[in-house]
């Protein structure tokens, strides 16, 4: 078969889960024998002709389309906030791309930087459609679901007027963002709608405020032309339900990742002394390391050590924060990153994970491979890890942002004999890579 995969971005320069999701993907299906080529986006701030925003490469045997996007309003439309979901040029790069390759299926891992137009490309094509559902970027446009707040949210109010207030608390200074601070969505949501109408005349961000309102009607209809949609768990096909989106397009199915069985059947070493703790992924405000620090600063001097993985220049002021919380701390040091064939070899030097989450994970492929090492995870207690991580059994729950709640779960790693060994003899295998292209295949086969 021929098969294009998209993601948002890609290797080499990007090594997040998703990517790595994608990858894995594409080298299982080309192992097997299938010709795969990847369409990915590009985030630059350079301004480029249109003609430029164009380029190919090859990643380990994997020949990559990428398109740069640029963060300014292009392709004819006056807002960037709608290019961010529907980007005429990236679409157009799409359809050459459809028209060159001809894939015999498309599978979507991730739209941001490319829009969903994509999908009416390989729909009108006549091309079997399918997508992964990796984040919640389909239904809101931070894709974190999260309020300014660090509350929960649970998607766009009935014209998205919590998803412009979010955005303008985010992005505007001074009086805009104290007025969006102080008036409610529902008075957001008469403001979008009376906008969309036309009964206002044209006023500063009108352009990006129609075009928030419009995202996810835009977005959950063009999702709805797909053949399929996976979901990696509950929570997230409830959340593209509740949005609109058809209930029978989607299925459950978890994520796969690369397993080695010789180290999957090799008995896990006790704890250490000091306890080896350690925290792996984006260092990102919403990944919530800064609780881990300050959690950790509870435990007993000596007895506990802290290594943090993750790149420190992609978000460099909250990296800043890190280290300077981690300052006046012995036991803490930054890692940096490694290659992803090394996480067997990384877990194996924890005595356990700590995913301190401050949004709704949809299942990080960290856990799972924890979960293979048998490695006990300590996890932020919200539905999409509590599918894969049960409190008690295989693993630890605590309430995310409660740094209290977290040191009580650490402090008992430390102090508790027998307990990190319980935790990890009950560990659950996850699904392999192999396992989850053959579920692949077999669902693009049925189109």
């Amino acid at each position: 078969m021929r098969i294009l995969l998209t993601v948002h971005q890609f290797f080499p320069q990007f090594t997040f889960g998703t990517e790595v999701l994608t990858y894995s993907v594409a080298r299982e299906l080309i192992a097997r024998g299938h010709e795969v080529r990847v369409l990915t986006g590009y985030p630059t701030d350079r301004n480029l002709a249109d003609e430029e925003r164009f380029d190919e490469y090859l990643f380990e045997g994997i020949q990559v389309y990428r398109f740069y996007h640029v963060y300014s309003t292009a392709a004819g439309q006056p807002s960037k906030r709608r290019l961010g979901y529907d980007n005429p040029l990236a679409a157009a790069y799409f359809k050459q791309v459809l028209d060159r390759f001809e894939p015999d299926v498309v599978h979507f891992f991730h739209l941001s930087l490319l829009g969903t137009g994509l999908i009416d490309h390989a729909v009108d094509a006549c091309i079997p459609a399918f997508m992964t559902a990796t984040d919640f970027w389909p239904i809101c446009p931070t894709a974190q679901l999260v309020l300014h707040n660090g509350r929960p949210c649970h998607g766009p109010s009935p014209f998205a007027g919590n998803c412009v207030k979010h955005l303008a608390q985010l992005t505007q200074e001074g009086l805009v963002g104290k007025i969006a601070t102080l008036l409610p969505s529902s008075a957001v949501d008469l403001l979008v709608r009376a906008t969309q109408s036309g009964l206002l005349p044209p006023y500063p961000h009108h352009a990006e405020i129609e075009a928030v309102g419009a995202r996810r009607g835009i977005n959950v209809a063009r999702l709805n032309r797909l053949n399929r949609i996976l979901a990696p768990n509950r929570l997230m096909q409830q959340m593209l339900t509740d949005n609109g989106v058809t209930p029978h397009l989607i299925m459950q199915s978890a994520y796969g990742i690369n397993l080695n069985e010789s180290e999957m059947d090799a008995p896990r070493a006790p704890p250490g002394q000091p306890f080896r703790l350690g925290f792996i992924g984006s260092l990102a405000h919403h990944k919530g390391c800064h609780i881990l620090i300050q959690a950790f600063k509870n435990l007993p001097i000596h007895q506990a050590v802290l290594k943090i993985y993750g790149n420190l220049e992609d978000f460099s002021e909250y990296s800043d924060e890190l280290k300077r919380l981690a300052a006046d701390q012995p036991g803490i040091e930054f890692c940096g990153t490694f290659s992803n064939a090394k996480i067997a070899e990384v877990m194996a030097d924890l005595d356990a994970l700590v995913v301190p989450s401050l949004w709704y994970e949809n299942n990080p492929l960290v856990i799972y491979s924890a979960q293979a090492s048998r490695c006990p995870v300590v996890a932020s207690d919200y539905p999409g890890i509590s599918e894969a991580i049960r409190h008690e059994d295989n693993g630890l729950l605590f309430e995310a942002g409660n740094i209290s709640a977290l040191a009580t779960q650490l402090l008992r790693l430390v102090n508790e004999p027998g307990l990190a060994a319980r935790l990890s003899a009950n560990y659950r295998q996850p699904k392999s890579i192999t396992r989850y292209v053959d579920e692949l295949l077999t669902l693009w086969k049925t189109a």
